[in-house]
């Protein structure tokens, strides 16, 4: 035994609960019932239907018919009025009147108000009919002002991935029903039954319609008082001859992709006092889109991913200016519109949102208040028009100068903030093409292949975007592109050494070096050059502190041959080193080099022996200081 899984839904009215949903286990009774003092429910007026949404519309309010509240539903099921070889899915509307109570013999416990017409979401192109997803209702102080929007999706072939989303004002839905035509099912030769248009005389009441004035004045004031021929003609023929069209006759939105799954529409007060309808459309792969009519012209604003993997949105609600979009993984919250994003007026005014103005005094885009006599006069907005000529102008950066390496790839970085700007690269104050191979242009920059001498200059980043046939453009950089011949790494470290050693020696005797007279782009060098001109350097200092050490006699040269170390003649005892005060002669005496005998052991014992005694006639004979140039 198999089950159908039939969607449900629920809606509570003044204390009365609504449903559509099937009410026997197998899923093959679905129904719209009511459960209140008085239960009602449809008789079979459904073929596997799938029910998308319900709502009620006050219409009872200012009508002078008398007429009642109506409660509409729409659902999609398969057609019964085509001739089709295959089940052919056909969008639905139907309603029932709130005070409906059933009929009296005929429909006993059944709508006797119950109807449906088939919702017309048309695109130009020939196509099977698309099914309705989801539906919104825009709800008016005055009722007839209310509209329904609604997502359809196409259903011709799995290639054909499209999307609409269409909007039907309450008073044509409400027309069809009151004043529309039936279909009724006639028997054809080489057919089982046939759908065609009903053009006999329609019974008094008319089948479909809610106890009116013109009712009450034939004594029916409920539905128990309709004649059993109004009720049998309803029960046989419950479906309509005219289609519901939308408000501009074709979709407001129709987007190739993605399939769009959900639907919300926030109504939003603008500078000029004029109310627009803002669309939320929640699509398969958990983006948002944000889209507004203006005069009947659609414009997306922004497209938003909330969603990390590509799984569909289920759930879209709107909540004190919160977006709240739920899918299987998780609910995501944010903001109807965060107008901070847009960091200059050009672009704040062309994204053309309604939620968001330039503020001229404060320099940023700022949110409008609730009401719009509470805005400033400092505040730019133009949605219509999208007119950005009040912006101010703004100057041009000063260009990054980027090294040109010959023979790399160079990648310089652009990216516009907004999605529906289109970003342009001018070379030398020309276009650069897209089609070249000698570039790639990313969303988020360019990359040059294989640098040479000629790629060299002046690249400039450019938005532009179109607004009502009017083109802005903004710079977002400029680099210039300088060369940098390559230099051979033997040469370059040379050279290093070279600007190393040229130092001069301050009054403590050490080396102060100078700064190279030439920069090194270390950014275009490899590491190991880098290392190498480290190792170099270190060397060079290494050797001058070992010079150093030498000259001051801190270390001596014998010391690794295992010699005594000899003392430096500034540090002798005695006369035997005088300082004559002469530079020069000073100078010299330090440079004289000093030669010990250490072979007899006796000489070396009585060199220290008579030392400490006081007696320095042993030294002269160990010692000998050359003071003539010519004996060195």
């Amino acid at each position: 035994m198999s089950f159908r899984s039939v969607p449900e839904i629920l809606f509570c009215y003044d204390e009365d609960l609504y449903s559509a949903t099937s009410i026997n286990f197998l899923g093959s009774d679905p129904a719209l019932s009511r459960t209140s003092p008085i239960s009602l429910r449809t008789g079979l007026s459904f073929n596997e239907p799938s029910f998308i949404y319900m709502d009620m519309v006050p219409e009872s309010e200012d009508s002078p018919e008398g007429d009642d509240d109506k409660v509409y539903m729409f659902f999609s099921e398969n057609a019964v009025e085509y001739d089709f070889f295959n089940k052919l899915v056909v969008s639905r509307v139907a309603r029932v009147c709130k005070g409906d109570m059933g009929g009296l013999r005929t429909l006993q416990r059944k709508w006797t108000s119950f109807s449906k017409a088939r919702l017309d979401c048309a695109v130009s192109e020939p196509s099977l009919p698309y099914v309705i997803q989801d539906v919104f209702h825009v709800r008016n102080k005055k009722w007839r002002k209310s509209v329904f929007y609604a997502v359809f999706t196409s259903q011709s072939s799995s290639t054909d991935q499209s999307s609409a989303v269409c909007a039907f004002n309450v008073t044509d839905i409400s027309e069809v029903f009151s004043h529309g035509k039936f279909k009724t099912e006639v028997t054809v030769e080489m057919s089982d039954v046939k759908w065609v248009t009903y053009n006999g005389e329609l019974p008094v009441p008319r089948p479909g319609a809610c106890i009116n004035n013109a009712a009450r004045r034939l004594g029916i004031k409920r539905s128990l008082d309709l004649p059993d021929k109004t009720l049998q003609f309803i029960r046989d023929r419950p479906l309509m001859d005219d289609a519901v069209r939308p408000i501009t006759g074709k979709p407001l939105l129709l987007k190739r992709g993605p399939l769009m799954t959900r639907l919300v529409v926030d109504v939003v007060t603008a500078l000029d006092g004029q109310t627009y309808p803002v669309m939320f459309v929640g699509t398969e792969n958990g983006y948002v889109q944000k889209a507004v009519n203006y005069d009947g012209e659609i414009h997306i604003i922004e497209e938003v991913q909330l969603f990390q993997n590509t799984e569909p949105i289920d759930i879209l609600r709107l909540y004190q200016n919160q977006l709240y979009a739920g899918s299987a993984s998780g609910v995501v919250q944010m903001l109807v519109s965060n107008c901070s994003r847009y960091s200059s007026c050009l672009d704040c005014v062309l994204a053309r949102d309604p939620y968001c103005a330039w503020d001229v005094t404060a320099l940023w885009c700022s949110r409008l208040p609730t009401s719009p006599e509470d805005a400033k006069g400092n505040l730019i907005q133009s949605l219509k028009d999208g007119d950005a000529t009040r912006c101010p102008t703004t100057a041009t950066g000063e260009p990054k100068i980027r090294t040109l390496v010959l023979g790399n790839n160079i990648k310089l970085l652009c990216r516009a903030e907004s999605n529906l700007a289109q970003v342009k690269w001018n070379f030398a104050g020309k276009p650069l093409p897209y089609s070249n191979k000698k570039y790639t242009i990313y969303s988020d920059g360019i990359l040059i292949y294989n640098a040479s001498a000629n790629d060299a200059g002046l690249y400039t980043c450019m938005s532009v975007k179109w607004a009502k046939g009017r083109q802005y453009s903004q710079t977002l950089a400029i680099y210039d592109l300088r060369e940098r011949l390559p230099v051979d790494v033997t040469d370059k470290i040379k050279a290093t050494l070279e600007i190393l050693t040229e130092s001069h020696t301050t009054s403590s005797g050490l080396h102060e070096i100078e700064e190279p007279p030439i920069a090194i782009n270390q950014s275009s060098e490899s590491k190991w050059v880098v290392m190498q001109v480290s190792l170099a350097v270190i060397s060079v200092m290494m050797a001058c502190l070992l010079i150093w050490n030498l000259y001051m006699g801190h270390i001596s040269p014998f010391m690794c041959c295992g010699r005594q170390p000899i003392k430096s003649p500034r540090n002798l005892p005695g006369k035997e080193y005088m300082h004559t005060g002469n530079d020069a002669v000073d100078s010299k005496q330090t440079m004289v080099r000093l030669c010990v005998t250490t072979n007899s052991n006796t000489e070396a014992t009585s060199f220290h022996r008579n030392n400490s005694n006081g007696d320095t006639s042993t030294d002269i004979h160990i010692f000998k200081y050359i003071t003539d140039e010519s004996e060195i």
